[in-house]
């Protein structure tokens, strides 16, 4: 079954993707959550007049990415936390916290397009990657220190 997605699916596809995935996934999941809608010819007519109406705007996101990327090229974010005497952080560190960071340094990223390959429990160096964009997506150095 083939499908348009509405909205970017993480592993996936990105907003304005047709992709193929098998119907249970796509009848019971993607459509009525809103993320995706039934690729039929009409409806890929009006795809095709939706992305060439956002060629323009979408130049203008990728500029906005690539400059954020280029703001935080070399940075370390620095992230405080509550943590043991053994360097064991109470919970853990989460996008949330990365993202409120992130908006220290003067950069506003969603949360959403923020992803921790494993989970950060203690304290330390980590990366976590931006996805910002399809094409601007780059990794970014956390520093994990106690309060």
């Amino acid at each position: 079954m083939q499908v348009i997605l509405v909205e970017d699916v993480h592993k996936l596809g990105y907003k304005n993707d047709v992709v193929t995935v098998k119907n249970g996934y796509g009848r019971n999941f993607l459509i009525p959550q809103g993320l995706a809608k039934m690729a039929t010819p009409s409806a890929m007519k009006q795809l095709e007049e939706e992305i060439r109406q956002q060629k323009a705007k979408e130049a203008q996101v990728i500029a906005d990415a690539t400059s954020i990327r280029e703001q935080l090229e070399g940075k370390v974010i620095t992230i405080g936390t509550k943590a043991g005497s053994n360097g064991k952080i109470f919970g853990s560190v989460t996008t949330i916290q990365i993202s409120a960071a992130l908006k220290d340094q003067g950069v506003d990223v969603d949360r959403k397009k923020i992803s921790i390959d494993n989970e950060i429990k203690e304290l330390g160096k980590y990366t976590a990657t931006l996805r910002l964009h399809r094409e601007v997506e780059f990794p970014v150095e956390l520093d994990v220190v106690e309060e």
